[in-house]
């Protein structure tokens, strides 16, 4: 990274947002958090597994005088790639052409990664840097989920600097439809099964007692 910072999640507590924080109450409690360390900065088994499972998430750059922009990214779950402890990438997909994205990290790395979990209402928030590789066809096959109909024009590679989770509060539960759909699918073949037992119960003699 290009900031030295203190701690780890001074790339989010600035001066400012310190301040405030010291104004509202909070100080002493995220100084707790830098006295051990600030957040975390290197993929450990359990974000490693979080975002093997994520099939959606939301990417934020800003252009060079600060003007911020967030892009949706999706594809199936594995479809973000864990390439060392401290770095994630994923196959750009060929899109609506307005490469803002793209413009963006052109004149300003800073980049920072939302992921959600609504069906189980957990969040990760990961900050770093990011840069586009166009020139590089045997990374970017290596980064298509097979089987994917989509078109991979570029890789995205996310340095991470810092991250966290957050609490669960004000976080609505939904699931996907592919996942209701299964549910459903194992009640409806439960309830036949059901059906079936009681259709053959109700074929029997009542026993003698």
């Amino acid at each position: 990274m290009s900031d030295t910072h203190t701690y780890s999640s001074d790339v989010a507590f600035t001066p400012a947002v310190k301040a405030i924080q010291t104004r509202k109450g909070s100080r002493e409690g995220y100084a707790g958090v830098e006295a051990r360390g600030g957040w975390r900065t290197e993929i450990d088994e359990n974000l490693a597994a979080f975002l093997g499972e994520a099939n959606s998430f939301y990417f934020a750059t800003a252009t060079a005088d600060g003007q911020p922009y967030i892009q949706h990214r999706g594809g199936p779950k594995g479809f973000i790639k864990i390439l060392d402890k401290n770095t994630i990438a994923f196959a750009d997909y060929a899109g609506n052409r307005q490469y803002i994205t793209q413009g963006n990290l052109s004149e300003n790395p800073k980049a920072y990664i939302f992921v959600m979990d609504y069906a189980h209402r957990r969040r990760v928030k990961l900050w770093g840097e990011a840069r586009v590789v166009e020139d590089d066809p045997a990374l970017t096959q290596s980064l298509m989920p097979q089987g994917y109909r989509a078109r991979p024009e570029q890789v995205i590679l996310f340095k991470i600097a810092a991250w966290d989770t957050n609490c669960p509060q004000h976080i609505p539960q939904k699931f996907d439809a592919a996942d209701v759909a299964a549910a459903l699918a194992a009640r409806d073949e439960r309830i036949a099964e059901l059906e079936a037992e009681l259709a053959a119960l109700k074929g029997q003699p009542i026993p003698v007692i």
